[in-house]
């Protein structure tokens, strides 16, 4: 599984998960909150399966 989450990305996503999960756990926002976990979870592990039908990549390309 080769990273696909570059580094702005990957904060962002953090970021947006964890906002979300604790909206939700400080009852600002219903239990759709819990998406937040996929945010989170891509981030954490650097790799979104969506990227690969498109062949997207956030990361930065060395020469």
């Amino acid at each position: 599984m080769k990273s696909n989450i570059g580094g702005i990305d990957r904060f962002l996503r953090i970021v947006l998960g964890l906002l979300l999960i604790g909206l939700t756990l400080g009852g600002q926002i219903g239990a759709w909150g819990w998406i937040g976990v996929v945010p989170l979870a891509t981030g954490l592990v650097k790799w979104c399966p969506l990227y690969l039908p498109f062949g997207w990549s956030t990361t930065c390309k060395r020469q």
